[in-house]
């Protein structure tokens, strides 16, 4: 089989892969849609982010959907041909933060696509992953497999939504709209918030912003005061979702939090400066939010029963010869929302 392997920087290959049979309790699936997630372009562009650096080659992915191709022994909820969205996420079910119902802490976690252990997790972009079977989501046979394998970037802002809270009522302030940013827009109108204003730095991220539930969008570089209403008595929102990474956006967001707002952080960055004594005058939460477990389960739900359309993300599906050209595409936020590749 081929899979798509980073070997550094600019270094992506198709190369042939043997192809495993699943053992007891797993199943094997051939892939059908793989979406490039910021990691793996950071993979790409850097050969890594922040201290973790690739140190052998790996296969990339973990956002994918596919169908059962064959069954290992003692799996009887799945069949061959169906259709399912993969976590990626493998905890150990053990360690103590597994036990505390916080798996996505694992002590053991083998994620796909990761270089954060030696050897490497070789990632999902493969024409027949060997998965557990328990990884495994059915999906409704209306929905289509570009939408399944949306499952895994919207789990991900369900848990940031899990470490805000309640949000019925509440004025939410979303900053950077890319994929994970305009995602967390549709989380956050799922959960019954009342109002959404949006912040980027590019018109086509922000018009998306606005077909998936933004109430409000600001392009900062442009109008560069547009959030200035927005700071009147103390401030007006009462959760802001942070995706851009970007210091800047925090240190604006913060300024417009309400007293006792929650900062939910999920962009990632660098190390930054943050006005400390803003946070601590208006008692301000931050928390971070990181990966998922139990949500992967209620995205596969919300898009099985139409409860969101995220089909409108989706801007182009590239052939698995033609990855490289889908990841530069990825990489160019004027025009790119979601790329996937075909395998």
């Amino acid at each position: 089989m081929k899979a798509v392997v980073i070997h550094k920087a600019h270094d992506l290959r198709i190369e042939e892969r043997a192809v495993e049979k699943p053992a007891a309790g797993q199943v094997l699936i051939a892939i059908k849609r793989g979406g490039i997630c910021g990691s793996d372009l950071h993979y790409y562009r850097h050969g890594g982010f922040g201290t973790i650096r690739l140190q052998e080659p790996m296969v990339l992915g973990h956002e994918v959907a596919g169908e059962i191709a064959a069954l290992g022994a003692g799996v009887a909820h799945l069949q061959v041909g169906q259709v399912v969205a993969v976590s990626p996420s493998r905890p150990c079910g053990q360690c103590e933060y597994c036990q505390k119902g916080m798996q996505y802490h694992c002590l053991d976690m083998r994620f796909y696509g990761s270089a954060m252990r030696m050897p490497h997790i070789q990632g999902a972009f493969q024409q027949q992953l060997v998965a557990d079977a328990a990884q495994c989501h059915g999906i409704a046979k209306e929905v289509s497999i570009e939408e399944a394998a949306f499952a895994e970037p919207f789990a991900v802002t369900l848990h940031a939504i899990v470490r805000a809270g309640a949000l019925a009522n509440k004025r939410v302030l979303v900053t950077g709209c890319g994929p994970i940013g305009v995602l967390a827009i549709t989380a956050a109108r799922v959960h019954g918030a009342r109002e959404i204003v949006a912040t980027d730095v590019s018109d086509f991220t922000l018009s998306m912003a606005r077909k998936m539930g933004a109430d409000h969008t600001i392009n900062v570089a442009t109008e560069t005061d547009g959030l200035t209403p927005f700071k009147a008595n103390k401030g007006s929102f009462d959760i802001m979702i942070e995706a851009s990474g970007n210091e800047s956006a925090l240190r604006t967001g913060l300024e417009v939090l309400k007293p006792r707002g929650a900062l939910i952080q999920l962009g990632l960055g660098g190390d930054i400066s943050i006005p400390q004594n803003m946070i601590v005058s208006k008692e301000i939460e931050i928390r971070g939010s990181f990966r998922f477990h139990e949500e992967f389960a209620l995205a596969v739900d919300l898009i099985n029963k139409r409860r969101v359309d995220l089909k409108p993300l989706l801007t182009e599906v590239v052939p698995l010869a033609d990855a490289a050209r889908g990841f530069d595409l990825a990489l160019d936020r004027s025009r790119a929302m979601k790329v996937q590749i075909a395998f």
